[in-house]
């Protein structure tokens, strides 16, 4: 579809709409696609106005809202303010061509459980927040009753944070096969086998020199968490030496969780998991996401639901407090019939978080790429509509979402957990509670003033290869941690 815009260049806000009303459509801005929609906005005095006149398959529809914008407390919030009169003319005029009103109403954000939580802050009830979820937003009950829990459960977070402190995260881009679905930058071990090691040793440099940073600024690490790519493709010794010098460059005394993702269960070995136990780690993260053999075969996995199993078994042995299971919605082959064993069986491992993805078709990913069939919008809407059925009546809830750009049906990511098992770690990071220093190629340190409202970003070089070579790019992007800390 041809975006035409007019008084503003809003590109995220009315691309997430589009997508959510039109999933085979992609935005374009030029050329001479039939199906376009013109959005225009105007501010005059106090009030902002949007227009959106939308032609698709030869119908029409047209949509409009006016904002009030002169509460705006800066000009952050007029802004997000401006971004609101625009989508939610788009969406009028789309829910009227359509007849259809997304899951998420006119919600296009990643996080609508901070726009909840920001409600909850100003006095806003519970009571009144849902009704603005439901009358100006026009979100569903069923979401509503996953947002309101996280944005809870983020101010609770909030309420548990020191100015000095921040997360600390570690990335591994290595994997034994690339996933299908996948659009990470990481490396099947099969073909780059030869830079793990160079790449543990610049890695440990930047641990060494990061640890340092952190004791001057006089920060403090709240929470850790490795991941990937696959933390636990890494052998036993190199496993074991990479957490060492966290240990000796970091102090992790005062951290609620270490966490690592021993993503792949065909990685697990109980030689693997008792070094992760001997430094420390309470929580490992298992990523099957799927127990069905002709899933795992479509999506390019390796191992099988046994595997998985067997691993389930080691972990459960090694005695990890918290174990986390993450799966996916919407994958090749995958049929709501056996979703929900899947889900069944992930609860029957006895853990006590699970992490229930919806597929995102990222641009660069095989499945995208060759055109693998997956199920339809409705079968994936149905296999989410069971999570809640299965996970509330035993003790789980909601405590983290979030939603990603080309997500099957515009739906959502939650992590589910019982009492005492929050991952606070996808809290902090997931609502932009406080800084993020990450770690290792790929890294995306983000750095946060809550006091003011502001976030900065700064990215390792992507490529184990080129962040081996470059040191000199870890040297800036520090100088630039310590510049925002006033160090």
């Amino acid at each position: 579809m041809k975006l035409i815009f007019e008084g503003h260049d809003y590109r995220y806000a009315v691309e997430q709409s589009l997508l959510a009303f039109f999933p085979s459509e992609r935005p374009v801005y030029e050329g001479g696609d039939p199906n376009t929609a013109r959005v225009r906005l105007t501010v005059e005095g106090r009030t902002a106005s949007a227009a959106t006149d939308l032609a698709v398959d030869s119908k029409t529809a047209s949509g409009t809202s006016r904002i009030d914008v002169s509460g705006a407390a800066d000009a952050y919030e007029r802004e997000r303010l401006l971004q609101r009169a625009v989508k939610l003319s788009f969406f009028e005029a789309a829910r009227s061509l359509t007849g259809v009103t997304p899951a998420w109403g006119a919600l296009t954000g990643i996080r609508p459980a901070k726009l909840a939580a920001g409600l909850l802050e100003e006095g806003r009830s519970e009571a009144e927040t849902d009704a603005i979820l439901r009358d100006t937003y026009f979100v569903s009950e069923s979401r509503r009753a996953l947002c309101l829990p996280c944005a809870k459960a983020g101010l609770d977070a909030k309420r548990g944070l020191e100015k000095n402190e921040i997360s600390l995260y570690i990335g591994i881009p290595f994997c034994p096969t690339r996933c299908a679905y996948c659009s990470f930058v990481s490396n099947s071990v099969e073909k780059s086998f030869h830079l793990v090691e160079p790449y543990l040793q610049a890695l440990l440099a930047e641990v060494e020199s990061a640890g340092a940073m952190v004791k001057e600024l006089g920060l403090k690490i709240k929470s850790f968490y490795m991941g990937g790519g696959t933390p636990t493709t890494l052998t036993a010794d190199q496993m074991g030496r990479l957490l060492e010098a966290v240990h000796t460059h970091f102090d992790l005394s005062g951290a609620v969780e270490l966490t690592v993702e021993a993503g792949r269960p065909d990685t697990i070995t109980a030689e693997k998991l008792a070094v992760l136990r001997k430094n420390g780690i309470d929580r490992v993260s298992v990523n099957p996401q799927s127990m069905s053999g002709k899933v795992l075969a479509a999506i390019g996995r390796r191992h099988s639901a046994d595997d998985i199993r067997t691993a389930m078994e080691l972990v459960q042995r090694a005695g990890f407090p918290h174990v986390n299971m993450d799966l996916i919605a919407g994958l090749p082959e995958d049929t709501p019939e056996q979703f929900r064993k899947t889900l069944d069986e992930a609860v029957a491992f006895g853990t006590d978080n699970i992490t229930v993805h919806t597929l995102s078709l990222k641009k660069g990913s095989r499945i995208t790429l060759e055109g693998t069939r997956i199920p339809t919008v409705e079968e994936v809407g149905e296999m989410l509509d069971y999570v809640p059925e299965k996970l509330r009546p035993l003790g789980f809830a909601p405590y983290y979402l979030y939603r990603q750009k080309y997500m099957s049906g515009s739906f959502e990511n939650v992590g589910w957990c019982k009492p005492g098992g929050t991952g606070w770690y996808n809290v902090y990071i997931m609502e932009e509670l406080h800084s993020i220093l990450s770690l290792g190629a790929g890294g995306s340190t983000k750095m946060v003033d809550p006091a003011h409202n502001r976030i900065e970003r700064v990215f390792n070089l992507k490529f184990p290869q080129e962040y081996i070579q470059r040191p000199g790019k870890i040297s800036a992007n520090q100088a630039a941690f310590r510049t925002f800390y006033g160090g």
